[in-house]
């Protein structure tokens, strides 16, 4: 009778402990895959802009009217604006 009631006891009160860790545990799984989802958007942005870069002093060095500073400037600042929007898009994404 007493082993009966132990395992009546034991199984309502695993009954009521389980739901708790599974749904905590959905949650953080969700955020994880949230935030893996957001940094990978702000990656390739990033990406995107270091390709953009390499274009712009690919074309400016064929150009021949700007000096090779010159074309290097143009690809830091196609780089920044990669970075600038992957930022962005980090922000937006994250809420703050």
């Amino acid at each position: 009778m007493k082993n009966a009631m132990h395992a009546t006891a034991l199984a309502a009160v695993c009954a009521l402990i389980a739901p708790a860790v599974v749904h905590a545990q959905t949650e953080g799984s969700e955020r994880l895959g949230e935030r893996r989802e957001d940094r990978g958007g702000a990656r390739d942005s990033r990406q995107g802009g270091r390709e953009d870069g390499r274009e712009a002093k690919a074309a400016c060095k064929e150009g021949d009217e700007k000096s090779r500073a010159e074309c290097r400037q143009e690809k830091r600042e196609e780089k920044q604006e990669g970075r600038e929007e992957g930022r962005e898009i980090k922000k937006d994404d994250s809420g703050t």
